[in-house]
């Protein structure tokens, strides 16, 4: 029997991550639901918006695009990633989201498991407008 009761969090809830480029709610985590597992979230992708390549060194990351026309460039190759389509990135995999069309983009992502530290969590290989010059393998939260 389970000892913890769930939790429904809003998007709105969430506080908006700009620090990787487009905008990200991330919704259900150990702190706001008491995840032990992953957490999930919603990307908000304006067009021309990106969220800038990273990889994540102990978690698999599962996108689901909900609207829009967005790209994803896995290990530099770029692939279409059209709403109503999936997508799982292996660990250590290098990823960047890119809106291509002309609307907003909504991208539902997951990634676990947690890493042991949230710093340890998500590797940036290039900078964004929002985080300034690219630093080669810099470690952000």
């Amino acid at each position: 029997m389970t000892t913890q009761s769930p939790r429904i969090v809003s998007v709105h809830e969430a506080p908006e991550n700009r620090r990787h480029g487009a905008e990200l709610r991330t919704m259900l985590t150990p702190t706001s639901c008491g995840a032990t597992s992953g957490f999930m979230g919603l990307a908000i992708v304006r067009p021309g918006e990106r969220i800038g390549e990273h990889y994540h060194p102990y978690s698999e990351e599962f996108v689901f695009v909900v609207c829009g026309d967005l790209e994803v460039d896995l290990d530099g190759k770029p692939h279409p990633l059209k709403p109503d389509q999936g997508l799982m990135i292996p660990i250590n995999m290098r990823h960047r989201f890119r809106n291509v069309g002309d609307t907003e983009a909504r991208m539902v992502f997951h990634l676990g498991p947690l890493a042991p530290r949230p710093d340890l969590g998500h590797v940036s290989t290039e900078g964004t407008a929002a985080s300034g010059p690219p630093e080669h393998a810099k470690v952000v939260s």
